[in-house]
């Protein structure tokens, strides 16, 4: 089943992102992964065949395995939700999850290990990617010669703006600055050294945090092909920047159409809505090392 609107009769909506629907139940929250796609911030009218659920199951994937951070997964198994989510199976079962309660903070944690997308385009610009100064005569696609953080902050439309790492301590105070940027970091290089094991490149990633009674908990989704920037490692080549897990097929697309990137986005060939569900049901099977159950 495709979903690209969620609506659950009794049931109050909190939110409704580019992607995710957030629904109130008392004391949690409920988040579903709809198939909805979007590109250069506008929503496409086309749902991405398991795209939801590869985002719920691969998230739920890395939370169960990165047991060094507290993070706000209930549970990811339907016959485990409340009573009264059961008539609701077919849209929830696969791409929901029940959550904590948590305050997301107001910065998302970005962790960049290669030099790629707007990291580049700084690099070329300044020599440095968010403030971090880096060795001149890099390539595009370069491994950095360490991870980097570079904070940004949250917009509900439109794009993030990268912020400086003394503006990240303002927003979100000392301790909880030093806390996120160490936790970033060590969930990215845990990782990107497993997925490279798979055969797969994580070239940046951003994560997001929360407060639940004073301490700091991983929300939201984690190492996705909408969260992160996945390379196959077969493919990789500095210099160029090598094809990814993700919409690269619709950005490639829209690219070619005379859209001035404004709502309401056009619709996508059958063609390219397959080859895109078929890389984020790739990268789940590379990364899980089995078949999506649903797909």
């Amino acid at each position: 089943m495709q979903i690209l609107d969620c609506d659950l009769p009794g049931i109050p909506k909190v939110r409704s992102g580019k992607v995710r629907e957030i629904f109130d139940l008392g004391d949690s929250l409920l988040f579903v992964a709809t198939d909805r796609i979007s590109a250069f911030d506008c929503i496409l009218p086309n749902a991405i065949p398991h795209k939801g659920e590869v985002l719920s199951q691969l998230s739920a994937f890395w939370f169960r395995k990165f047991g060094f951070v507290k993070n706000h997964v209930i549970t990811t198994d339907f016959d485990e939700f409340p009573a009264r989510l059961r008539p609701f199976r077919e849209q929830l079962a696969g791409r929901s999850m029940v959550v904590k309660k948590a305050r997301p903070l107001a910065v998302e944690c970005v962790v960049r290990g290669y030099l790629a997308g707007s990291g580049w385009k700084d690099y070329q610009s300044t020599g440095s990617v968010c403030g971090h100064r880096l060795p001149p005569g890099l390539q595009l696609a370069d491994r950095l010669p360490e991870t980097i953080f570079t904070p940004s902050t949250k917009a509900e439309s439109g794009h993030d703006m990268n912020i400086s790492w003394d503006e990240c301590r303002a927003i979100v105070g000392d301790a909880v600055a030093e806390q996120v940027r160490e936790l970033s970091i060590r969930i990215y290089e845990a990782g990107r050294a497993y997925a490279a094991e798979r055969g797969i490149i994580v070239a940046d990633t951003k994560f997001e945090f929360g407060l639940l009674d004073g301490e700091v908990i991983l929300i939201d989704e984690c190492l996705t092909p909408d969260s992160s920037r996945f390379w196959p490692a077969s493919e990789y080549s500095v210099g160029s920047s090598p094809p990814s897990f993700d919409k690269q097929f619709v950005r490639d697309y829209l690219e070619t159409l005379d859209w001035d990137k404004t709502p309401p986005a056009p619709s996508l060939p059958d063609d390219i809505v397959r080859r895109t569900s078929a890389k984020y049901l790739e990268a789940y099977e590379r990364l899980t090392g089995h078949p999506l159950p649903t797909a």
